[in-house]
């Protein structure tokens, strides 16, 4: 008998909500079988846990779901290896551009932060000689 899991091992596995994995189901993402009564209960192959697997990668890579959906359904249907790399290729190019803008944007920011911080402490140093000279 084949491997199958439950929607409540694939989340304990991966540390993901059941809702999350359901969700990832409606976006077509993952395709579970159902069994019981009124097939209540959804079954997952190792093919979806693999898929499941793959989705979860792309999302920390800061992928959309439609560019993880483009990418793992090309792996289901292995025509042209060359051309699936290349569509990978160019997904993590962007993805990396994306990224290094961030995080260029993100030293901008703290650059602009330290300047103030620093502006707030030469003034707070101005003004506490003329605090003690109040008190006194």
């Amino acid at each position: 008998m084949a491997t199958t899991y439950t929607i409540a091992e694939l989340a304990r596995e991966f540390d993901v909500t059941a809702r999350a994995i359901r969700f990832y189901e409606d976006q077509g993402l993952l395709s579970p079988s159902r069994e019981g009564l009124g097939g209540r209960n959804r079954v997952y192959t190792p093919r979806d846990r693999t898929r499941l697997k793959l989705t979860l990668r792309g999302k920390r890579l800061g992928l959309t779901l439609s560019e993880i959906k483009s990418i793992v359904d090309m792996y289901e249907t292995p025509k042209d290896t060359v051309a699936q790399i290349e569509r990978f290729l160019t997904v993590l190019n962007h993805q990396r551009a994306t990224l290094e803008q961030q995080r260029t944007d993100i030293e901008m920011s703290l650059a602009e932060i330290t300047v103030h911080e620093e502006e707030c402490r030469r003034l707070l140093a101005q003004d506490e000689p003329l605090k003690e000279s109040d008190a006194a």
